[in-house]
């Protein structure tokens, strides 16, 4: 805090990875994020880690961030294999270059107790190279609420195990304050930002997510007291910017990265903290 990371849902998924690092430095962004399919697609064109991290140090950029870890719970079946899949690439990434933060999301096909050996496992495994993880709630999972990812969080009690608040699925969500001011500030490893209508868009949650996000300060949400919240709750998370918008997408990346990373600037201005 308050350095800014380019989240990678803030372009195409399938958007250049140069383009998206000389976006982010020229902008002023700090780090990035990765959406490990990508890096998947990425080694199979025949690059490498060694290769992307050569692009990253050329513009003075980090790769902050990896997601979307998912099966984390699961011991056999469909979603154990992909999930591990998914945790090498994050790991090899991790040993190659340095990354800070994998994010964990549901939703999970078992009981509670099994979740929470799983997030376990997946912490201690991430440990061995570094990684903080942090389990984001969203409302259409059975991860609905921060209630629900502190359930499995602390049950789990891993150093390196905590949370991703995103301002767009705690608006649009449960919206309760106490619910974010009853965890822990130090596990909360991300921040998520972007803004948006208070009522949505559309009427599928999953898909207004994915298409309704406009820079933080150009919607309704309390972007102002949500950092405020945050920072009197001991949160030194760096500030990602998800701004998934179908417009930003089709802009050119810097145009993109300046538009949310402005008003991001403009939203800290405003803070009296």
């Amino acid at each position: 805090w308050p350095d800014l990371v380019w989240s990678h849902f803030s372009r195409s998924r399938w958007d250049d990875f140069d383009g998206r690092v000389a976006a982010a430095a020229a902008a002023g962004i700090s780090g990035i994020g990765l959406y490990a399919q990508a890096y998947g697609r990425m080694l199979e064109a025949g690059r490498s880690a060694r290769d992307l991290g050569r692009v990253l140090d050329d513009h003075g950029v980090v790769l902050a961030e990896i997601e979307t870890m998912t099966g984390w719970w699961a011991t056999s079946g469909p979603a154990f294999e992909p999930g591990r899949q998914i945790e090498a690439w994050a790991f090899e990434l991790a040993d190659e270059i340095g990354v800070r933060y994998l994010q964990a999301i549901g939703s999970y096909d078992c009981p509670l107790d099994q979740a929470v050996e799983g997030f376990v496992g997946l912490c201690d495994r991430a440990a061995e190279h570094g990684l903080l993880v942090g389990i984001e709630w969203l409302p259409f999972t059975n991860i609905m609420t921060a209630a629900d990812a502190q359930a499995i969080v602390e049950a789990a009690d891993r150093p390196n195990g905590g949370y991703c608040a995103d301002i767009w699925h705690h608006v649009r969500g449960a919206n309760d304050w106490d619910m974010i001011r009853g965890l822990d500030g130090r596990k909360i490893f991300a921040i998520q930002m972007s803004d948006g209508s208070l009522t949505p868009t559309l009427d599928d949650y999953k898909a207004d997510c994915l298409a309704s996000r406009v820079p933080p300060g150009d919607g309704e949400f309390d972007c102002v007291g949500w950092l405020r919240t945050l920072a009197e709750m001991g949160v030194t998370a760096p500030l990602s910017l998800e701004v998934c918008s179908p417009a930003l997408w089709e802009m050119p990346a810097a145009e993109a990265a300046r538009r949310s990373a402005d008003g991001m600037r403009r939203v800290l201005a405003q803070l009296d903290v």
